[in-house]
């Protein structure tokens, strides 16, 4: 079984763009990677069921905003570009049940939603914009920074501002109109980065980038609420060095969370026990610098991550019943990557 995954990068050095690369599952290994599309600092994608791609994109005029592509040729082929923000977003993703894709800026505060149109292009509807209570950390909460935006199980948008130490829940209009309808306040210098949900049992995951924390939280649709359960470290409680953690996945029958810690240089296996509480049952090491981003292959019994700054990826074998990982491949080369999503 071979499966493929597409790879979003910065292109400060030697990377072009997005890359796509090859799991050949029978012999435990990644292969033939490509270039599939020349971007600007491309640093997240997500893919449509329609194959289309959309992804951050950074033009040569220095504005930023979102490219779709037509992911079904090769290389892939632009459809339109909409680039009416000051600098690259963080952050991207596909609406399919309204047709809307959404961005979150880190630099300039704004969630902006768009359009799908029929032909797969792009077209700006609406925005909101985070302002103020800003956390203790000067360097990274200066200002609101929301580096997360996606949908609640129940539809809604949850946005995660890592500035604000802040989660926001918004209702979302036919127009595009975001709507707040709760806000919820993590701990002081928290900064939250990415969140993951279990739909069944009504519980979502926040990582917090700036503490190297893990934060369990219920979720209350009904008036679409979060609200704390309890916290742990995402890293050994003897580690002093700089540590920033990122990405957070969820195994699909709920008993696994797994967080990339870019320092630490690992992944955080985490248990979810029954009693709901979370317990760190292993510290898997990248084999390379500054793991970004993670994902599973489809039958979640590999993992793809990405060291950004050693220019590789790695690949794990993950045990089901354990949730464990094991290096099966290391040293992969892969410019500059930031993003790992699967193909549709």
């Amino acid at each position: 079984m071979t499966e493929k995954f597409l790879i979003g990068t910065y292109t400060r050095e030697t990377s072009e763009g997005i890359y796509e690369i090859e799991l050949d599952e029978s012999k435990k290994q990644l292969q033939n990677l490509q270039l599939v599309a020349k971007a600007g600092n491309p640093t997240y994608v997500a893919v449509s069921k329609a194959n289309r791609l959309y992804a951050i994109d950074k033009g040569d005029n220095g504005k930023g905003g979102a490219l779709a592509l037509d992911n079904s040729t090769r290389p892939a082929k632009e459809i339109n570009v909409c680039l009416n923000e000051d600098t690259n977003p963080a952050y991207i993703t596909v609406d399919e049940g309204r047709q809307f894709v959404y961005t979150a800026n880190y630099h300039t505060g704004e969630v902006m939603v768009y359009k799908i149109e029929e032909d797969g292009s792009l077209s700006y509807l609406n925005k909101v914009v985070h302002e103020g209570n800003v956390g203790p950390r000067p360097e990274q909460q200066s200002g609101a920074h929301p580096h997360y935006a996606d949908l609640t199980p129940d539809g809604r948008l949850a946005v995660v501002d890592l500035g604000q130490d802040m989660v926001y829940v918004y209702d979302i209009a036919d127009n595009g109109e975001l709507t707040e309808v709760s806000t919820l306040k993590m701990e002081a210098g928290f900064g939250p980065r990415h969140v993951v949900f279990d739909e069944q049992k009504h519980v979502a995951f926040i990582v917090g980038e700036l503490s190297s924390k893990l934060a369990v939280v219920n979720y209350d649709k009904t008036d679409g609420s979060f609200h704390l359960d309890h916290i742990v470290a995402t890293i050994p409680d003897d580690w002093t060095e700089h540590n920033g953690a990122a990405a957070i996945r969820l195994s699909s029958d709920g008993k696994f969370v797994y967080v990339s810690n870019r320092g630490n240089n690992s992944i955080a296996v985490f248990e979810v026990k029954d009693n709901g509480k979370v317990e760190l049952i292993q510290l898997a090491s990248t084999e390379g610098d500054f793991p970004r981003d993670f994902n599973f292959s489809s039958d979640e019994k590999f993992m793809v991550v990405v060291n950004q700054n050693t220019n590789d990826a790695t690949l794990y074998e993950r045990d089901v019943n354990s949730g464990k990982l094991t290096v099966v491949q290391k040293d992969v080369h892969v410019p500059e990557g930031v993003c790992v999503a699967r193909e549709k």
